[in-house]
């Protein structure tokens, strides 16, 4: 078995005998604006509909707030605040993804859910070096499907970055 290391360090599983992946590179897309990203599947526990959160003071603006769920205070991010896209709209089609994250629940507040996509490792293209103007440590890579693009993210080291350390804070 082989190890395919992709652009950030982030490795995918290769069984070499039987020509294709070892584990599933299955992603759940999703879209924040005009983008569409990929994160690992097995990190999502569940996907809700928007609903209205309760504010923490202080925290920073694209940590929307917490939720309860179902005994579980669940801090919520909003991505589109957090990549600085266009002024977030909430609306039916919004939706919140909640993560397991290590021992931590996050919710990720997206555009929308579109579908999971399973991508073999010829399909991971790596994440393009942007120099100093853009943080791409985050990025798994970039992965081709029948003409779409899916910016594949690292969810856990984007969550775990240092500006995302707030949420263990706030979930504590």
């Amino acid at each position: 078995m082989l190890q395919n290391t992709i652009a950030s360090g982030a490795s995918i599983d290769y069984d070499s005998e039987s020509g294709g992946s070892s584990g599933n590179n299955e992603f759940l897309a999703f879209t924040l604006g005009n983008e569409e990203y990929g994160i690992d599947i097995l990190k999502v526990q569940e996907i809700r509909g928007y609903e209205n959160v309760t504010r923490i003071a202080n925290a920073p603006e694209f940590i929307k707030g917490v939720v309860n769920l179902r005994g579980t205070i669940v801090p919520i991010i909003d991505m589109r605040i957090k990549f600085n896209l266009d002024e977030p709209t909430y609306n039916e089609l919004t939706v919140v993804i909640i993560l397991t994250l290590g021992k931590r629940v996050v919710g990720m507040v997206v555009d929308s859910v579109s579908d999971v996509t399973t991508l073999s490792n010829e399909q991971i293209k790596p994440a393009p070096d942007m120099g100093t103007t853009l943080n791409t440590n985050y990025l798994l890579g970039l992965g081709t499907l029948d003409g779409r693009m899916l910016i594949l993210v690292d969810i856990e080291k984007l969550m775990s970055s240092s500006e995302m350390g707030l949420i263990e804070e706030l979930a504590a």
